[in-house]
């Protein structure tokens, strides 16, 4: 990654243009067998689009506040790329009734309605499916709305690095503090250089679990092997996939 970087967007234009094809985002979950993996251009590109449903299809602005009331998936990574993107900040578990938009994810759609904004409804169907026949009450579907938009984002506005990017758990970061926070653990983590592979199972609903599960891979040149539900999987499932998956360090 380049040194210039100061947002998580920075990062991924870096790893774009360094090497398009290579692996990024490997995702499992193990209560539906479900397996994907998208290379840096194809996460890129599903943040592009969902970049611009926020900045077109929402009006979102730098300073808005987007709840993200999903798990660790990746869907909600692409989610968290484009907030960073527009200059909104992702708030992750946070207060719908706070947020100016909301995006949530099955069991949270209830609670989401507090918000007064616009929603958007994930089914984290396998392969992103849109919901059948109709989206939750209040919402709009997310994957039917987002292939409409343009594989190219362009900001209305620059994002301004020391702005406001993220809370978490109650914790609020700058872009500029993501990337030096995820850069200073990478190594921590088994992550050292281009070619680690990173096997996460922690949920996205911490700083530890979002660093090694999207932001320190991305920082450090790696990639992450994102797990949902990895509590249901064996040792044996899991011992074969870090062979198979040629994972180099784990977090779980």
């Amino acid at each position: 990654m380049n040194a210039t970087d100061r947002t998580p967007a920075d990062l991924l234009r870096s790893a774009l243009a360094a090497d398009p094809a290579r692996p990024l985002v490997t995702f499992y979950d193990d209560a539906t067998g479900e397996r994907v993996e998208l290379s840096v251009a194809t996460f890129a590109n599903w943040v592009d689009k969902t970049a611009n449903l926020l900045q077109d299809g929402l009006s979102a602005e730098p300073g808005d506040r987007v709840a993200l009331l999903l798990p660790a998936h990746w869907q909600t990574a692409v989610w968290l790329l484009a907030c960073s993107s527009v200059g909104v900040v992702a708030d992750v578990a946070g207060d719908p009734a706070r947020a100016d938009h909301v995006v949530a994810g099955p069991g949270r759609f209830e609670a989401g309605l507090a918000c007064r904004g616009e929603r958007y409804a994930l089914s984290l169907a396998p392969l992103g499916r849109r919901f059948f026949p109709a989206p939750p009450e209040g919402y709009a579907d997310y994957a039917v709305d987002v292939p409409s938009h343009g594989d190219r984002f362009v900001a209305y506005a620059p994002v301004d690095p020391e702005a406001p990017a993220l809370i978490v758990a109650g914790a609020e970061y700058t872009g500029a503090e993501i990337v030096e926070r995820a850069r200073a653990e990478a190594a921590d983590l088994g992550l050292t250089g281009p070619g680690s592979r990173l096997l996460s199972g922690l949920p996205y609903d911490t700083w530890e679990g979002l660093s090694a599960g999207l932001y320190a891979p991305l920082a450090s040149g790696g990639s992450v092997v994102l797990c949902r539900n990895l509590d249901q999987a064996t040792e044996e499932t899991v011992s074969k996939r870090i062979e198979s998956e040629r994972v180099t360090a784990t977090a779980r």
